[in-house]
């Protein structure tokens, strides 16, 4: 896409970032090129800004912010503005005056921001802030109609229509209008008198067919009661007649003696499920049901209750009744219930017929059907209210979103914590500002191991509230001695809470030039270490073996054989061998040493220090190169790409950078230090130990002949020890005979 726009870029991380320093820079992030933003994708949850601006800005709702998304939020933004240079303030407080009044959704935004203030009594007010649009309890609170659609109870205009809505909150419940005040809505207004006038025709039903209600006003009472008894006498009918069919069954069916046995051991009551089980009284042959006495006593008071409402009413008050008299009784009731197995509008039933009536005869649900109506028609200016909190939020959060979307601003001007930054880890006396969190370490860590960082995985926890969290925390500067899984440190998220911080899981890259000058020599001395506790581990092994074979032989002592005799010289040969290769074994190390002493001696004293650094740099620059080749590498990219950003650049993390990230402990300026430790472990003369043995291996050097060539004749090696000169000197001439005397 071409630009008409004019960028700047500046150079950080290794690569360019594009400067949004104007308002025009912003309104023209359509014209930039995508290949130059630094990121194409965030994740809208793990970030250390408002969720709730994240989720405004995330239109199609899928967790992620696109460029698209970002770039109409700022299109948005500062189309309500005046200016698009408002969204670089980044304040979270909004100017009134800012407003753009000039578009119909300005001029709408600001009116509801004015009414906003108005109706938190701050009419005078010239901003306006997230905590103004935030209340809406306190926004609505003195306002009876408020757009939702929905209508509290105070904002009837007489006392009937309250009763009506009342009687609708009683019967269906209520919803919460934005005052958080009770009221009814439409669909609750239609549903409840529509139940109320399928309850109405439902009892005109009843009304208007004798058949139903054939005991009048005491039916339902009546009929309640059927359910009750109808099993129970059903069941002693049964039986009569099966005694009647077969009266070898009278026995069994009045339930034998032997069961009676199996309860009356315990302690009865009228309500035990034994006594409630038997027949509702004794079983015979064509015996009519007594309604007084010899009926079981778990059901006497149902069946006077039953006798009250149903037998004296329809029977006139008979002491039995047969099983023709129960069938007709069931007969009679059959319409009643049919229609109570279809009955409407039991919502409304608590209110009673005549309350429901009355409603379905007056106009209540016209009057709050209007008054609903008339509540909706503020709908628009209410939702205006959202609008304007998410203008405020736009104008708080926008700028800084873009800083860590489209460039990484604020991750390398190090002036603030870019958005993916937690907090700060503290653990083996160091701080570690590039922190983040994450939800599976070892998921994580398959991706972010490619970022070329030393990385390590930490379980934080707060034990006074219960919470987890999991981060990763990249160490850029100092060394790996002490890192290692377990230890324990602490961590300081952005809310400055602290969190006990374990690690859990290292990813194992360099960390710094440093450490790689001083690793060859850690190497070689964990090598030697190793070595010496292998070699003294097997020595102790070795001597104890000895140890159980010499207790064993002196337990044995009387059952050994003579110990063999050595032959003549035998032992003298063995001794003069291991004297001789240790000789020859001194002699090989003394005369390395004795021709790089000798190499040394013959350079100019200038010249020896830089033998000696010579000899370092052989050995740490190998280790050196390969950290630094290494530490050049390390990208931010897959660290965050693990956590569901879509970055699109290369963001290095060089060293001197990384420094920045970690900080090592130092002392403060002016600090006093006492060097006197007292419990110092004793120093060795490590020095006198060092001159002797120089001196040693000089001398060693010299007696072997490695000096004569530089030494005059008289004190070299070979003239003083086997008084012979050098190999290639001049014999001394013998002094000329004394010249005879004339």
């Amino acid at each position: 896409m071409a630009s008409n726009h004019t960028w700047r870029f500046f150079r950080a991380g290794g690569f360019d970032q594009v400067r949004l320093d104007t308002g025009a820079d912003l309104l023209a992030l359509d014209q930039l090129d995508q290949k130059l933003w630094v990121a194409l994708a965030c994740p809208t949850s793990g970030l250390e800004f408002d969720s709730k601006t994240l989720a405004l800005i995330d239109i199609d709702n899928d967790g992620r912010i696109r460029p698209p998304e970002l770039i109409a939020a700022v299109k948005w933004a500062a189309g309500c503005l005046k200016s698009p240079d408002e969204l670089l303030k980044s304040a979270p407080s909004l100017p009134l005056g800012s407003i753009n009044g000039a578009t119909p959704e300005g001029k709408q935004l600001l009116a509801s921001a004015k009414q906003i203030l108005v109706n938190l009594g701050e009419k005078d007010a010239s901003i306006i802030t997230l905590e103004h649009t935030a209340d809406t309890a306190r926004i609505f609170a003195q306002t009876h109609f408020n757009g939702d659609g929905i209508v509290p109870v105070d904002s009837a205009p007489d006392e009937g229509t309250k009763a009506a809505i009342n009687d609708i909150l009683a019967c269906l419940g209520p919803e919460l209008d934005r005052s958080g005040k009770p009221g009814v809505n439409q669909a609750k207004v239609d549903l409840f008198f529509a139940e109320a006038q399928a309850f109405s025709d439902w009892w005109k039903k009843a009304e208007t067919d004798p058949a139903i209600l054939p005991l009048g006003a005491s039916t339902l009472g009546a009929a309640a009661m059927l359910p009750t008894v109808r099993p129970k006498i059903d069941d002693y009918f049964t039986r009569c007649r099966l005694a009647a069919f077969d009266s070898r069954a009278i026995n069994a069916l009045n339930r034998e003696e032997k069961e009676y046995l199996t309860f009356t051991g315990k302690d009865l009551n009228l309500q035990s499920s034994e006594i409630s089980g038997l027949p509702l009284a004794q079983v015979a042959p064509a015996k009519p049901l007594p309604l007084n006495d010899g009926l079981n006593p778990a059901w006497a008071r149902v069946m006077e209750r039953f006798q009250t409402e149903v037998i004296r009413p329809l029977l006139n008050g008979t002491a039995a009744i047969s099983e023709s008299d129960w069938t007709m009784i069931t007969t009679r009731f059959a319409a009643c219930e049919s229609w109570l197995a279809s009955k409407a509008g039991a919502t409304v039933e608590k209110l009673g017929l005549t309350r429901v009536r009355e409603l379905l005869a007056g106009n209540s649900k016209e009057t709050v059907t209007a008054l609903i109506a008339r509540d909706q028609a503020l709908q628009p200016e209410s939702n205006a209210i959202a609008a304007v909190g998410k203008l405020i939020r736009f104008h708080r959060d926008l700028y800084k979103l873009v800083n860590n979307f489209v460039s990484f601003r604020d991750f390398y001007s190090r002036r603030d914590k870019a958005i993916f930054q937690a907090g700060t880890l503290y653990l083996d006396q160091r701080s570690c500002e590039l922190c983040l969190t994450v939800e599976d370490p070892g998921r994580h860590a398959l991706m972010a191991g490619l970022a070329g960082s030393y990385l390590a995985y930490c379980d934080c926890a707060r034990k006074a509230t219960g919470e987890k969290l999991q981060i990763v925390a990249a160490f850029t500067d100092g060394d790996s001695d002490n890192l290692m899984v377990g230890r324990n440190g602490i961590f300081y998220d952005r809310k400055g809470r602290d969190w006990d911080a374990t690690i859990s899981k290292i990813v194992d890259n360099p960390i710094s030039i440093r450490q790689a000058f001083w690793a060859p020599y850690k190497k070689f001395v964990r090598m030697i270490e190793e070595q010496i506790a292998k070699r003294a581990a097997a020595a102790d092994a070795a001597a104890t073996d000895q140890l159980s074979q010499a207790s064993a032989q002196m337990a044995a002592f009387d059952k050994l054989p003579p110990p063999a005799k050595s032959k003549p010289g035998e032992l003298r040969r063995i001794d003069v061998g291991v004297v001789a290769a240790l000789g020859v074994a001194v002699g090989a190390i003394g005369g390395a040493v004795a021709s790089m002493a000798t190499g040394i001696m013959r350079l100019e004293p200038w010249q020896i220090p830089l033998v000696f650094v010579a000899l370092i740099l052989i050995v740490s620059v190998p280790s050196m190169l390969i950290a630094f080749l290494k530490l050049r590498k390390r990208n931010l990219g897959p660290i965050l790409d693990a956590n569901g950003w879509a970055v699109n650049a290369r963001a290095r993390i060089n060293v001197p950078f990384g420094g920045s990230l970690t900080h090592v402990a130092v002392l403060p300026p002016g600090s006093q230090r006492d060097l006197v430790d007292p419990f110092a472990e004793k120093k060795r003369p490590w020095r006198l130990y060092i001159t002797v043995g120089i001196i040693l291996l000089f001398a060693l050097a010299w007696a072997v002949g490695k000096f004569d060539y530089l030494l005059p004749d008289k004190i070299t090696s070979s003239y003083v020890i086997r008084g012979k000169l050098p190999s290639g000197s001049p014999a001394p001439s013998a002094p000329a005979p004394a010249e005879a005397p004339k």
